[in-house]
């Protein structure tokens, strides 16, 4: 222990640092200052990880002057946060105000308590909570319930009504709903055949409890045994029949949807009107849901339609949207949108969509409304909805991008902020990414708060000067009236881009958009199944890319930019010449594999672009197929190719032809 402490006050010596600003780096002047603040904070990292307090008090004593002093006490706090007062959690948050790690300690403490059912003590911490993620929000709302706060549970309708995988927290919180006044019979109603019909047995008996309802465990253990005997011999006289038929039909139709759909009419009849309709329901939402074993069903869609009348959740409002969307069954998709929530239906996607299916109605009236809508969203942004609009309007994405700079006060105002001081800290000493990542993020986040684009874009520049261009576009695209589209769509290694990307027959600026989407130009970024590099090659693709080029496959190249460029404008060219030469197809097909993104094609006629990106069952590969294709667009105008038609680069999809 006495080295240990030796040392620690050996590095305090070296502590006092000086920077010099140098073209928009932060320079140490004595490199043992550097190398002794990269000992502190990863030394008492380490301390933290073997829960060593009298170590950590060493460092915090030796780090209370610095940047990143702050940390060893949340170590502390954090080791054993079960076991903290109230007190503790208040005075760190106090002494380092509206810091990220304050918040972060502060969230996690109100979980805890939360998970002990001690809501007296997590209490006074929900004020020192701004930016909760949805384990953190639930547990918060659960705290503001016990303290007498019950109008809380109308925010969260939609944990009451979800069936997805969510955090404890949340199913918590929908518990504690249960005895809430304000959730109405109907309420109930809605959350047990949505619980049923998931399979839910355990949460669907609680909630019938709260129905008068009384469901045996038995009964349903025999219905999963064996549904269709259940469903064609199940009684219809009174509620808790109804519930045990929902049961069936679900566990029917997570089994085979077929048999579900040819089986839902005569299992619908003899019961009442709304019970039919959540029958109804339950086929089509497994349908909508089950894409990806079952492929897409134009009867699903017409279940959908049927069950109309009684309310919808978001995730079913969604699925039935996405149905309509498929199918091109616009005054279906009208009331897909219109069941949805104020919130929901406001969302830019959704507004479009809307848009799409009210100008099918034809008239002068509706086609006004639609340019309405287009107009409003051409204005409102130049995201992927939002260049769409542009499109319906006649409007190109044209001219010189933004091309804003911060001024001189912005970057002293950078090297002054706490926030961004211990972002840049952390990256200069090659800290844990998720360290470094969260403070760049708050640090981001408090700026934009403060709707101050100046700070964010010094902060940006200066990123993007020192090639750390990930967290440079994440800050980038956060400014409001200033922007810099050089920052936000960064173009590094640009001769080798272009270079490759040509030699491989494929536009530039769409492979520049698709490595932006992979890696945000992260060299060696690794995927959680072992994708690597710029653009994210997996070792068989990278290995089989090789062979076609006459090449021997060096595991180590796929780290080196040229390589990897090389290897994945090589391969986006080959999938998209399996794929009709379809970029849509191909950009599916690079995220989640060329038979997918061919299995989703239509089986007859063909599909407008737009219909099939919404319509891919695969949230991340609709999601990456909708920045791609957006970042292709904006990647065109600063690569020079004059003004952009985002539909342009989306043809229609073909019809997938038979094998």
């Amino acid at each position: 222990m006495r080295v240990e402490r030796n040392r620690v006050l050996k590095q305090l010596n070296y502590h006092t640092k000086t920077f010099i600003y140098l073209s928009g780096f932060f320079l140490f002047v004595c490199s043992q200052s550097s190398h002794a603040a990269e000992e502190q904070f990863n030394d008492a990292l380490r301390a933290s990880g073997s829960a060593n307090t009298a170590l950590l008090d060493q460092y915090q004593a030796a780090m209370q002057n610095d940047a990143l002093g702050y940390y060893p006490e949340y170590w502390k706090l954090n080791s054993n946060l079960a076991f903290q007062s109230p007190a503790a959690i208040i005075s760190f948050a106090q002494r380092y105000p509206q810091s990220a790690m304050a918040e972060k300690l502060a969230a996690d403490y109100v979980e805890e308590k939360v998970k002990q059912a001690d809501f007296a003590n997590a209490q006074p911490i929900l004020s020192y909570i701004s930016n909760p993620d949805q384990a953190e929000s639930c547990a918060v709302a659960q705290v503001r319930a016990k303290s007498g706060d019950p109008l809380v549970f109308a925010e969260y309708k939609d944990v009451w009504l979800t069936t997805n995988a969510q955090p404890d927290s949340c199913t918590g919180l929908g518990r504690m709903m249960l005895s809430s006044p304000l959730m109405t019979r109907q309420d109930r109603e809605q959350r047990l055949y949505a619980q049923l019909r998931a399979g839910q047995s355990g949460l669907a008996m609680a909630t019938a409890q709260t129905l008068g309802i009384t469901l045996s465990l038995a009964t349903l253990n025999q219905i999963q045994a064996n549904p269709m005997d259940y469903l064609w011999s199940a009684e219809k006289n009174n509620i808790s029949d109804y519930a045990y038929l929902v049961y069936a039909l679900g566990r029917v139709a997570d089994t085979d949807l077929n048999v579900a759909l040819q089986s839902v009419q005569k299992a619908a009849q003899g019961t009442p009107d709304n019970v039919q309709k959540y029958l109804y329901r339950t086929v089509a939402y497994i349908g909508g849901t089950t894409v990806m074993k079952n492929n897409f069903n134009r009867q699903v869609l017409q279940y959908f339609d049927a069950s109309y009348g009684v309310p919808f959740s978001p995730e079913e409002s969604e699925i039935y949207a996405r149905q309509a969307v498929r199918f091109g069954a616009w005054e279906s998709l009208i009331r897909a949108i219109n069941s949805m929530s104020v919130s929901q239906r406001s969302e830019d996607r959704w507004q479009y969509w809307l848009a799409r299916a009210t100008e099918q109605r034809g008239d002068s009236t509706s086609k006004r409304t639609a340019q309405d809508i287009y107009q409003k969203l051409a204005m409102s942004g130049d995201s992927y909805h939002n260049l769409l609009a542009k499109d319906h309007i006649g409007q190109r994405l044209t001219g010189s991008p933004a091309n804003e700079q911060p001024s001189s006060s912005d970057m002293q105002r950078l090297d002054q902020n706490i926030h961004f001081r211990r972002a840049f800290t952390l990256r200069n000493i090659n800290a844990p990414a998720n360290y470094t990542n969260r403070e760049w993020n708050w640090a981001v986040r408090q700026a934009y708060l403060k709707h101050d684009d100046g700070l964010i874009l010094a902060a940006a520049k200066r990123a993007t000067d020192m090639g750390w261009y990930d967290r440079a576009i994440y800050a980038a695209e956060r400014t409001e009236k200033k922007h810099n589209y050089g920052y936000r769509y960064a173009t590094p290694h640009q001769a080798m881009v272009v270079s490759h990307s040509k030699n491989a027959g494929i536009d530039p600026a769409w492979a520049y958009g698709l490595m932006r989407q992979e890696s945000r130009f992260v060299t060696a970024a690794r995927s959680h199944v072992g994708a690597g590099g710029l653009m994210q090659i997996m070792p068989d693709t990278a290995k089989h890319v090789a062979r076609q080029m006459g090449e021997t496959y060096n595991p180590a190249a796929l780290s080196d930019a040229n390589t990897n460029i090389r290897y994945g404008t090589y391969y986006l060219s080959m999938i998209q010449g399996q794929l009709s030469s379809n970029p849509v197809l191909a950009t599916a097909g690079y995220n989640a594999g060329p038979n997918r993104a061919k299995r989703w094609q239509p089986d007859d006629n063909k599909l407008a672009a737009d219909q099939y990106t919404e319509s891919i069952p695969l949230t991340e590969t609709r999601d990456y197929v909708k920045n791609v294709m957006t970042n292709a667009a904006h990647y065109g105008i600063l690569l020079g190719q004059g003004p952009q038609q985002i539909e342009s680069r989306m043809p229609p999809i073909p019809m997938r032809m038979s094998q």
